[in-house]
């Protein structure tokens, strides 16, 4: 098992949920928390739902930083509207996010090494940062070179996860364009998100 994969099984054992759906996650077999006492369950505190909140919604966008996600509710704040709805606008614009709802990547995970090595372009030009925010109408596509790549192709045939309603998608061409930002319940999230008590989180 690759150090990538087992870092994401550790999040669903840890998190307690099968954070993106998948049938080989720990918690199918093992539904309980991960440690000698683990069957033990206690009442969680306001923080401790707060935090596992958080923890849910950082953990499933490929686990990122602290100072990252601190980042996108900051912005979010900044932004007019619902500012709940604003942070899963600006999760679901990075490029890693995109690539992996359009079926190039078989994880939020493999989408991010796809996007650093180079294999996606933007509006015909290469990115390699994973953060990058797409905006409605940008044409997201596999580079020519890497359209015979096994990864990517054996991500298309994927049959646990369908491609969403706010992307037009030609899984053939590996090409797709991102329609418009998403709200929370346009999202195809395997478990339930809830980003207003991220909020409460950071309010504290």
């Amino acid at each position: 098992m690759s150090k990538r994969i087992s870092a994401k099984h550790k999040i669903d054992r840890r998190l307690g949920v099968n954070l993106w759906g998948v049938s080989k996650s720990p918690v199918v077999a093992r539904n309980y928390a991960p440690g000698q006492h683990g069957a033990n369950k206690k009442k969680p505190t306001d923080y401790g739902i707060q935090l596992l909140a958080k923890q849910k919604l950082k953990g499933y966008y490929g686990n990122l930083t602290e100072k990252q996600f601190r980042r996108v509710f900051q912005k979010a704040s900044r932004m007019k509207g619902d500012t709940s709805q604003n942070i899963i606008g600006l999760l679901e614009r990075r490029l890693d996010a995109v690539v992996y709802r359009m079926k190039f990547a078989a994880t939020m995970f493999a989408a991010r090494q796809l996007i650093s090595h180079c294999h996606i372009k933007v509006n015909g030009r290469v990115v390699n940062i994973a953060s990058y925010l797409v905006s409605p109408g940008d044409l997201i596509e596999v580079r020519e070179k890497s359209k015979g790549n096994t990864v990517i192709l054996e991500a298309t045939q994927l049959a646990d996860r369908e491609l969403p309603t706010y992307m037009d998608v030609d899984l053939k061409a590996l090409k797709g364009t991102f329609t418009n930002i998403p709200k929370l319940e346009d999202v195809p999230y395997p478990v339930v998100m809830e980003p207003n008590i991220v909020i409460e989180y950071y309010s504290r």
